[in-house]
């Protein structure tokens, strides 16, 4: 059982949840608080809420990754997934899982639910903020600064949600078209989600959208020459 494998896969999307939060508090300081936000968000905060992060992460993925540690597997060892997930590598154990899926909802509502949480409440004063703006330009100028965020977060949040909070109804009728679904959605938010965020993240900046530009500019030009 490769258990490093399983660490460092849950340590990898506990610190995205983490980080995702963090950045929510950046942009809520940016929109909400734009005369404050230079001496309120100094690097010596970023880099300490980067390393409290990870350290957190750290600490409760290795929390979770003891009680798998203390299972016994004495079957197969093989899993229908693409990786060693969590709840695939449970369902090989021989022995009494209770215990481990009890702290992996614990660790679910510290790890999901409480940063979703802070990300909507964050979310939401900057949308009663950006009401408040008068002109349309000022408030379309505001909510781009937020669009790249927000859109990661949709999409992390959205298959991670479906994955491990919302129940998965009828899946002893339909154990195969469950599995397959179960793995789309793996796919989407360890795969799909972290390819997406440079191009995210990348389409406001400026010589990025130049060049865009550029390519399309040449496109069209060679389309009707043709």
């Amino acid at each position: 059982m490769h258990h490093s494998a399983l660490f460092f896969f849950v340590l990898s999307e506990t610190s995205e949840c983490f980080l995702l939060t963090v950045m929510s508090y950046d942009r809520y300081l940016a929109i909400c608080y734009p005369l404050h936000y230079v001496s309120i968000m100094s690097q010596v905060l970023c880099i300490t809420f980067v390393v409290v992060a990870w350290l957190l992460s750290s600490f409760l993925t290795s929390f979770i990754i003891h009680g798998v540690c203390s299972l016994e597997f004495c079957g197969p060892n093989i899993i229908d997934q693409f990786f060693c997930d969590f709840y695939p590598v449970l369902k090989l154990s021989c022995s009494d899982t209770s215990m481990v899926q009890m702290e992996s909802t614990l660790l679910c509502t510290a790890v999901i639910a409480l940063p979703f949480l802070l990300i909507a409440l964050s979310y939401i004063y900057i949308a009663l903020t950006i009401l408040k703006i008068s002109s349309s330009s000022g408030r379309l100028k505001s909510f781009s600064t937020c669009s790249s965020h927000l859109t990661v977060v949709s999409i992390f949040y959205g298959t991670l949600l479906s994955m491990y909070v919302l129940p998965n109804e009828g899946q002893s009728q339909h154990e195969e078209q469950s599995q397959m679904i179960s793995k789309i959605l793996t796919l989407l938010y360890t795969v799909f989600t972290p390819f997406l965020n440079p191009f995210i993240y990348s389409l406001r900046n400026k010589d990025i959208k130049n060049a865009l530009g550029y390519i399309m500019h040449t496109k069209k030009s060679l389309e009707r020459q043709c």
